[in-house]
């Protein structure tokens, strides 16, 4: 079975800036969606207080979920390049109950972590300037949500003024990432490293686990700093060829992600050691963030410029994450999936102009509330973003196997990368997402405790639960009919164009 031919002639798809992106720079949207840095130095320390000397393996094996997602990704933007991605695909296999859910793990998986990004960027700022401010503190509060308008600024600007911003932020990323690792190693080798380690091949085997509780922290820790990748999918009708650029970009970002991850836990390890004391790894006094425990004695005077890199790993993440979460609710509104306003697309810079815009107020409005109300509710909602991350990657492992479960026996390559490997991933994926939810059940897994059970696990199934009722009150709705009767998205259905399509000129930035 095959879809309807979509109609890729189209200038203007659903009306976004098409012919924007190359490989380069959806690679590059990718890669800075996972802020590398920030993901590293808020991880790093617990997935060696979970594994030890096992660390590196760790991000390997956690490696190999995402690389079969990431297939299932690309044949499925082969047939359908959809920037609806989760949502679109889910609806085209399982049917719209299904896809409308897909599509709200990515929501609500975008909202929750545009707080967290956004909180971070502010106390590391103020941190900066000599300002030790709490995370609920005003002034962090105020610069936060800055930080959040002002990504939603960008993204709402033009998708090519955000690549060009990101080319920047991007290179200062991994500059600082390789001044750290050149450092580290350097003065383990001068001899002057404060717990020098030598490197030992036994770090890489996968067979040297110790305790099944803590491989699987760790394996899911690992999983969440991978996370990321896939926006340069809901990007697909935005790429110079939709049906090949976003899958190609995925699966490199997934493997530079691979690539730098493990050489830098090696670097760390070598250079702090795995001790539980001082600037050991193992310390769980810096497992948070152990760019500033190590900061001053790696670089001295220029210690600032790792906490330089946590910010601008944490802003350039911002700006990228609201791009598929409002992608994806443009989509959902030109399929009925939302009300009509979600369809809306800014006659002169071609971005999705109202979703982008709600993208930016729900998560200053999430922020701000959860602040007030606790932030140690906040911070339990970050710890359970595994959960919606694990779903809606399941799905969409699960639908490329079921979309093309007529193709999967006519070649040894569609059984491997249309049914097998996306099949492994969503396997994977669900068994992530159960031994997540086992785990944040326990009421010391996070900060809080609500109905007398873990506070992380409240938030995490809660959300999913909330987009139940969203979907639920949305059915109530006249104009919902013909989605949910299977009418304006199934199998067959093309690509939709919600506006007439019609000559446009573009200028570097994305603007007229």
């Amino acid at each position: 079975m095959s879809t309807t031919p979509i109609r890729l002639e189209r200038p203007e798809g659903k009306g976004l800036a098409t012919g924007t992106l190359g490989l380069w720079g959806s690679t590059v949207i990718g890669l800075a969606s996972t802020a590398p840095v920030y993901s590293l130095v808020a991880s790093l320390g617990f997935v060696v207080i979970a594994v030890g000397a096992q660390a590196p393996i760790a991000f390997v094996i956690a490696f190999v979920p995402m690389l079969l997602i990431a297939f299932a990704y690309r044949e499925l933007n082969n047939a359908v390049p959809d920037c609806g991605t989760t949502f679109t695909w889910g609806t085209k296999a399982f049917g719209p109950w299904v896809g409308w859910m897909g599509g709200w793990g990515v929501a609500v998986a975008g909202m929750v972590v545009l707080a967290n990004l956004a909180q971070i960027a502010s106390v590391y700022f103020w941190s900066l300037i000599g300002q030790d401010l709490e995370n609920n503190d005003w002034r962090v509060v105020v610069l936060a949500v800055a930080f959040i308008a002002a990504m939603t600024w960008v993204s709402w600007r033009g998708v090519e003024i955000g690549e060009r911003i990101q080319n920047v932020l991007l290179g200062i990323q991994y500059l600082a990432l390789a001044v750290f690792v050149v450092t580290a190693l350097w003065q383990f080798f001068a001899g002057t490293a404060p717990g020098a380690t030598a490197f030992d091949w036994e770090w890489m085997n996968p067979f040297a686990f110790t305790d099944w509780s803590g491989f699987t922290e760790a394996i899911l820790l690992a999983l969440f700093i991978y996370w990321g990748w896939d926006t340069c999918l809901a990007l697909n009708e935005e790429t110079k060829d939709p049906k090949r650029i976003p899958g190609r970009a995925a699966l490199l970002t997934t493997v530079i992600l691979l690539f730098t991850y493990v050489t830098v836990t090696i670097a760390a390890m070598m250079y702090a050691g795995l001790g539980e004391t001082g600037t050991g790894l193992g310390n769980e006094a810096n497992a948070d963030d152990f760019f500033l425990a190590i900061k001053d004695g790696l670089l001295g005077p220029f210690g600032w410029v790792l906490v330089v890199a946590v910010i601008i790993s944490a802003i350039s993440s911002t700006q990228t994450t609201i791009l598929p979460t409002a992608r994806g609710t443009l989509a959902m509104g030109v399929y009925r999936a939302l009300p009509a306003k979600f369809k809306d697309v800014h006659p002169t810079y071609k971005t999705p102009s109202f979703s982008t815009i709600v993208m930016g107020v729900v998560a200053s409005v999430y922020y701000v509330g959860m602040t007030l109300i606790s932030d140690n509710i906040l911070q339990d909602s970050i710890l359970s973003l595994g959960l919606a991350i694990a779903f809606y990657y399941a799905i969409t492992g699960f639908a490329c196997v079921w979309y093309f479960r007529a193709d999967v026996f006519r070649s040894p390559r569609e059984f491997f990368f249309k049914g097998l490997f996306p099949l492994l991933g969503g396997l994977m994926l669900t068994a992530a997402f159960v031994q997540s939810a086992i785990d944040m059940w326990d009421v010391d897994y996070g900060y809080t405790v609500l109905f007398g059970i873990g506070g992380t696990f409240v938030i995490g199934i809660g959300s999913l639960a909330f987009g139940l009722v969203l979907m639920f009150a949305w059915y109530a709705f006249p104009r919902s009919k013909r989605f949910f009767r299977g009418e304006s998205l199934n199998r067959d259905t093309e690509v939709m164009v919600p506006d007439e399509p019609g000559d446009f000129i573009r200028s570097i930035d994305g603007g007229i």
